[in-house]
């Protein structure tokens, strides 16, 4: 229902973050219809009181009772058999295999406990309730001994706008098609462009896609 507010579901094993959280989500206006501990728990609570937005927590702490103790175990479940829910992970993992691992589970987007303020992480909410996919600008650890393809490319370079422009490079757009989809002048998108040829070091809109596709950046979908 228009202007019902946004329902978010929490699973989180940390009692006095999952409280933070709660509190965070209910001052921002949020609903929060689930507050769990445990994937079983939380899977339940889908079943009566499905939210818009599942915030989950990867690394959760097993007990002898509780055999779905796995974060990417609760997105792989949600997008199986609650498709209507749409999964933000918040984790302190770091590593670039598991942010893909989560994508490939069903995941709408990922945020690092380490580095996202409260107020990023509400904005964060609200897009991915609205459908939007909530990606890194940037990969986070590489392995060991490797230069991350950031480094390589200038991608940490680019401001979000410029990072918004080239995912829809990569789907083959125009800057008409671009312009009108961000509610941006077709002017403005030529100047982003011409900052991303700049900082990534491409010659042409072929090599800007490729290199999108390259960094696995997820393709956004039109209306």
């Amino acid at each position: 229902m228009a202007g019902s507010p946004i329902r978010v579901g929490i699973l989180e094993d940390q009692q006095v973050f999952l409280e933070s959280l709660v509190s965070l989500c209910e001052n921002s206006g949020f609903e929060v219809v689930a507050s769990c501990s445990s994937v079983e728990e939380f899977m339940a609570r889908m079943r009566h009181h499905p939210p818009d937005v599942a915030l989950v927590d990867l690394r959760l702490e097993r007990s002898k009772q509780d055999l779905l103790a796995d974060g990417v175990r609760a997105v792989e479940l949600l997008h199986d058999f609650f498709p209507g829910v749409r999964s933000l992970v918040l984790t302190a993992n770091q590593e670039t295999g598991m942010m893909e691992r989560c994508f490939r589970a069903g995941a709408s987007g990922f945020l690092s406990k380490m580095s996202v303020s409260c107020a990023e992480l509400v904005e964060a909410l609200t897009r991915v309730a609205n459908g939007e996919s909530m990606r890194p600008l940037v990969s986070f650890s590489a392995a060991p001994g490797e230069a991350s393809p950031e480094e390589d490319t200038g991608v940490r370079q680019l401001t979000p706008r410029e990072f918004e422009v080239l995912r829809y490079v990569s789907t083959g757009a125009d800057n008409l098609k671009i312009a009108a989809c961000l509610d941006i002048t077709e002017r403005t998108v030529k100047a982003h462009i011409t900052n991303i040829y700049r900082k990534l070091k491409v010659e042409n809109r072929t090599q800007m896609a490729m290199l999108a596709c390259q960094l696995g950046l997820e393709r956004p979908a039109f209306g």
